[in-house]
């Protein structure tokens, strides 16, 4: 079930994030979802890396911790 939700915030980050949703062919809605769906299992990131949980909403929803290890593996590997 899906519901309104009005939220006050300044006109500079409003435009922020509507240039950043359109940038990535999304919607406002669609990045507070996500958002909000990544917070609530943020307590099962306790046990990666400092960093991934810092990019987490950043690396597109189709990329796993997994996937973004191996990357990082291969990009350092000597």
């Amino acid at each position: 079930m899906q519901t309104k939700l009005t939220v006050r915030v300044e006109q500079r980050w409003l435009e922020s994030a509507k240039g950043y949703a359109s940038r990535h062919g999304t919607t406002l809605t669609k990045l507070i979802s996500d958002y909000l769906e990544a917070l609530s299992g943020a307590d099962n990131l306790q046990s990666d890396a400092p960093i991934l949980r810092r990019l987490s909403g950043i690396l597109p929803a189709d990329v796993s911790v997994d996937e973004h290890r191996e990357y990082l593996a291969d990009k350092y590997r000597d």
